[in-house]
């Protein structure tokens, strides 16, 4: 199911919500927790698949956006996106000190699907050009276009999408790896 933006006027709910909490308005920050904790709960239980887990996360994701929402610039990344990074990173960072007989190999893939600053989807999203985004996306393939969305917007790894497909893990990476490439070549076009 593919996630839009925010409506405006739960955008603009949000920035103002975390304005707020910068300014240290502890009410501010209620109200970003009941319009966000949903989305960042499921955020984060698609990447532990634990309750437990991801109720802890939710929780240091509400104490570092306490601690950083001065650090939030809504020209830079839109409130959710913004929000869901730091969620899908708090997440990745459970997962990796739940499981650290991991091999290296495993943690490498884990480092290069989070990403501590917003990503292109952010940077597209306040320049306006999520609609373009969306279009090229459809351009792909079903599989192709299924896996990346699932991965940059839904915050579940590559692991877990080989498991859930039923194919190996390099064959996954190869399916988002192929998308990547084509979806840059539509949005460089």
């Amino acid at each position: 199911m593919r996630q839009g933006p925010l409506p405006e006027d739960a955008r603009q709910r949000l920035v103002s919500a975390l304005g707020r909490v910068a300014a240290g308005e502890r009410e501010a920050l209620r109200a970003v927790y009941d319009l966000t904790s949903a989305k960042l709960f499921g955020v984060a239980l698609r990447i532990l698949d634990d309750e437990a887990e991801a109720e802890d996360v939710l929780q240091d994701v509400y104490v570092t956006v306490w601690n950083r929402a001065g650090g939030f610039d809504p020209a830079r990344a839109s409130p959710i996106t913004w929000l869901c990074t730091l969620a899908r990173n708090r997440a990745i960072d459970r997962l990796r000190a739940l499981r650290p007989h991991r091999s290296r190999a495993d943690l490498d893939a884990a480092d290069r699907v989070a990403d501590e600053t917003p990503g292109a989807l952010a940077r597209l999203e306040a320049e306006g050009e999520a609609r373009r985004l969306a279009a090229c996306l459809d351009g792909l393939e079903p599989r192709a276009r299924e896996a990346i969305h699932a991965a940059f917007f839904g915050g579940r790894t590559y692991e877990d999408l080989a498991r859930g497909a039923g194919v190996p893990l390099g064959t996954m990476k190869s399916v988002i790896r192929r998308g990547l490439i084509r979806l840059r070549g539509c949005l460089e076009a």
